[in-house]
């Protein structure tokens, strides 16, 4: 896969990832529900960890994917944090946070897929003008 990324560690999406389930694992640390926490800690891992598998694969393809799935993963924690919201078990102001900040990273997960299948598209025009010989 042409990137000038070396790692995944050095994407920002997946730093962002990092950085949320960080705040997600000390949001949730005292929550007694335990069904729940393991769910949303679960589901804010998946993020930054399907990032990591996809870029490792090494192909635009293979990445794609994995980012729609760390993408879907956000969708699913913002479900979550709705749900500890409604129980009482984070604060408004801390689950707005949350939100807002898993939503952030969604449109930010958003954007470098756009940008991955529009890398993928130029890709495959070059391997057709150079079969053809234009």
């Amino acid at each position: 896969m042409e990137s000038k990324y070396h790692s995944f560690e050095d994407l920002l999406i997946w730093q962002e990832g990092m950085n949320l389930c960080d705040q997600i694992y000390n949001a949730m640390q005292t929550c007694h529900d335990f069904g729940l926490r393991n769910q949303m800690e679960r589901s804010a891992v998946s993020i930054p960890s399907n990032i990591a598998e996809g870029f490792e694969l090494n192909t635009n393809r293979a990445f794609i994917r994995y980012l729609y799935i760390a993408k879907g993963s956000g969708g699913e924690l913002r479900t979550q944090l709705y749900i500890a919201m409604r129980r009482k078990y984070l604060s408004d102001e801390l689950g707005i946070e949350l939100l807002t900040k898993t939503k952030r990273l969604g449109g930010m997960i958003h954007n470098f897929i756009a940008v991955r299948k529009k890398q993928n598209r130029i890709s495959i025009i070059k391997i057709i003008l150079a079969f053809f010989h234009i």
